[in-house]
Formats: C-alpha cells, sequence, structure tokens
C-alpha cells in the first residue's frame, strides 16, 4: 500500500507541469539576460509564467518576483525591508513558519525590535494582539494566511486595517493558501506576500514574492540585478515555467479541487472522530480544505508516524521543515496544548486526487497501529 497524506509538505509535479517545463532544459536553454533569440524566448516564458501567476493571485504582474523557494521569499520581504529603512519594530504571529521566526531574528540582529502576536486555543490571533499593534506602532507586520501545520486560515480583514491604522506595511505568507483556496492580493490589501510553486503541484526550487511598487527593499545578495534588482541571480527559467503552469491549473480547477477535498476530509474526520483520545486540533474554525491535525492520546507522534510509514501511509508529525527536531510543535503550545499533549500529534494534509477508498485504507492501517 502506498498512501500519500503530506501534501502540506510537498504536492507531487503536475502531468500538464511537467510537460511545460520539458523545453526549457535543454532545446529552449536560453538565458533571459541574453539579448539573442534564445535569451529573448527565454524571457517571455518567465514573463508569461509571471503573468500566470499574478492572475491566480490578483495582482499586477509587475509585482511579481521570482526567488528559489518560499523561505527566500519571506527572509527578502522582512530583511530586504529592513536593510533598506532605519531600525524601527516588526511584529510577528507566535504561529508562524520556521523561515519567519528566523527572518526576524536575523532582522532583530540589524538593530529592530520584534512583538509578538499572542493566539487563541484554535490559533486565531486574538484582541490582544490588536491591542499591541495600537501600542507598539510597528513599521512591518508578518502574518502566515493559512497555517502550515493546523490548516488554520487566520483572519485577515481587520488585522491588516488595524497595521495599516497604525503605519505598518503587512506582509502575508500564503505559501499554504495559494491553489488550495481562493487567494485575492488586492481584496486583502496586503502589501508582500509570498507562494511557493511546489506547494500547488508545481516544481520545488521556486518562490515567488509579492511586492507593492511603493515598497523599497534592498536585495540580500549583489549580482546582475536580476528580477529588477531584488533578487540576483540567474533565473530558473524551468521552474519558473513550471509555477506559471502549475498557477494556471490550480486557477482553473480551484472550485473542483476544494469541493472534493472538503467532502473527503469531512468523510475522514467523521471516522476519526470514532477513535477515543483522538482530538481534531481546531476543528470548529476555518481551515484549510485538505488539512486535519490530530492529537493521539498516549502515542508519541513521531513513533506513530514512523509505524504509519512503515505499514504504507506517509504524513507527519507537523512542518516538514521541523523534521528530526525533538521538540514540541511551537504553534500548539503557542495554542495553549501542553508540551507532553503536542507531542502526540499528527497532520494529515490530502492532496487533489485523494479517493473516499484511500482514506478508508488510511482508517483501516491507523486503526491496527494504534492498537498494537
Amino acid at each position: 500500500m502506498n498512501l500519500y497524506l503530506d501534501c502540506n509538505a510537498t504536492t507531487p509535479t503536475a502531468t500538464e507541469v511537467v510537460g511545460a517545463m520539458e523545453p526549457f532544459w535543454s532545446e529552449r536553454m536560453g538565458n533571459p539576460s541574453s539579448s539573442h533569440r534564445h535569451g529573448r524566448a527565454a524571457k517571455y516564458a518567465v514573463e508569461v509564467a509571471r503573468t500566470q501567476i499574478s492572475s491566480l493571485i490578483n495582482c499586477e504582474v509587475k509585482q511579481i518576483y521570482f526567488t528559489a523557494n518560499g523561505t527566500e521569499a519571506n527572509h527578502i520581504a522582512l530583511q530586504g525591508y529592513a536593510k533598506a529603512h532605519r531600525q524601527q519594530v516588526i511584529a510577528f504571529s507566535a504561529t508562524e513558519h520556521p523561515s519567519i521566526l528566523s527572518a526576524v531574528n536575523m532582522v532583530e540582529e540589524l538593530g529592530w525590535s520584534s512583538v509578538k502576536m499572542p493566539v487563541d486555543e484554535n490559533g486565531i490571533l486574538q484582541e490582544s494582539a490588536l491591542e499591541l499593534l495600537e501600542e507598539y506602532k510597528p513599521a512591518l507586520v508578518t502574518v502566515m494566511l493559512a497555517n502550515n501545520e493546523t490548516g488554520v486560515v487566520q483572519p485577515m480583514n481587520k488585522l491588516i486595517a488595524t497595521a495599516h491604522k497604525v503605519g505598518a506595511l503587512v506582509h502575508i505568507d500564503a505559501s499554504q493558501a495559494a491553489g488550495k483556496i481562493e487567494v485575492d492580493y488586492r481584496a486583502l490589501k496586503a502589501d508582500m506576500m509570498t507562494i511557493s510553486a511546489h506547494k500547488l503541484y508545481g516544481p520545488k526550487g521556486v518562490g515567488v514574492l509579492v511586492i507593492s511598487p511603493s515598497i523599497e527593499i534592498a536585495p540580500l545578495m549583489g549580482g546582475g540585478g536580476q528580477e529588477r534588482g531584488v533578487r540576483a541571480g540567474t533565473e530558473n527559467v524551468p521552474a519558473i515555467v513550471g509555477f506559471g503552469a502549475a498557477a494556471e491549473l490550480a486557477q482553473s480547477s480551484l472550485e473542483s479541487n476544494v469541493e472534493h477535498i472538503l467532502n473527503c476530509r469531512k468523510v475522514l474526520e467523521q471516522k476519526l472522530r470514532q477513535f477515543d483520545g483522538v482530538e481534531i486540533v481546531a476543528e470548529d474554525v476555518e481551515r484549510l480544505p485538505n488539512t486535519v491535525m490530530i492529537l493521539v492520546d498516549g502515542f508519541d507522534g513521531e513513533t506513530l508516524l514512523m509505524r504509519l510509514d512503515q505499514a504504507g501511509a506517509a504524513l507527519s508529525s507537523g512542518s516538514a521543515c521541523q523534521a528530526g527536531k525533538t521538540e514540541p510543535s511551537h504553534l500548539l503550545i503557542a495554542m495553549g496544548i501542553s508540551p507532553a499533549r503536542a507531542k502526540t500529534s499528527l497532520r494529515i494534509s490530502l492532496c487533489r486526487d485523494i479517493t473516499l477508498e484511500q482514506i478508508d485504507s488510511f482508517i483501516t492501517l491507523f486503526r491496527a497501529q494504534i492498537k498494537l
């Protein structure tokens, strides 16, 4: 049996995406910075991808900047802004991705101070978070749109309105959200946004940072001035083309994918509730349609994960970026879950081709492992 239930860690690259990328490995191998026809063809392909991605998230084409991945995009947003401006305050939520936490630490090394905004038992920012914004008046606020572990979708309207009211810019990490739910950059009124190709059936090794035109960002490294000076280095044309194709595919099938995956998730949750000692985290708030995090009383999450892997089901105990670490999830701790209980967590993240038969197969495996 081979059940892949870890699509928040990464998704398989769609067949259509692989097909779109294939010519750019060899026959269309031009460097986009070259002025001859091969370079012009590559440049055109990059710009087509920029248009496809901007259409998915509803931003201007000129706001799209390609990076190597979502982590780099997050660091460019936070460090790049901090380097370009005087020392001020950055605010972040207590449940951010490790790449954001690392970037905040580096911003602090530049002389900035930081404010951590608390969340409630569901991982939603508390009213006191807005009070902190009004008290500290940060220059930059960074918040994840959809949590990579719990799938919780953060309400953004009031947060962004409050941030703008106190003069802050807002960066949103939408890496887990884009392609899974509707993400509208204009409607959100964000100032910067991160998305990543391999979370929406595109290739690994390419991300995007969306930057509003008036924002000054200092590059993190020097070079040839690619991406309008924000991110130097020869563009990964095959991956960028793949990102564009994946974005177009996600946009065309988003509604049907959400309906199908949400139906499968509901069935999965119904079956999980039949087990004593299994709790679904944040089950009463809006979450990504594909994501279920559970706590399993009496079991170490990593141990249960290994058992399920050996039995043929691939899932995770939290963020893939934290794999191999023995500490409990920082976000579960921030949600008020004890360290001991946080270590019992498992994350199930469904892919868009999941079937109800596969849900049944997983439940059979799960039942067998927790009764060993």
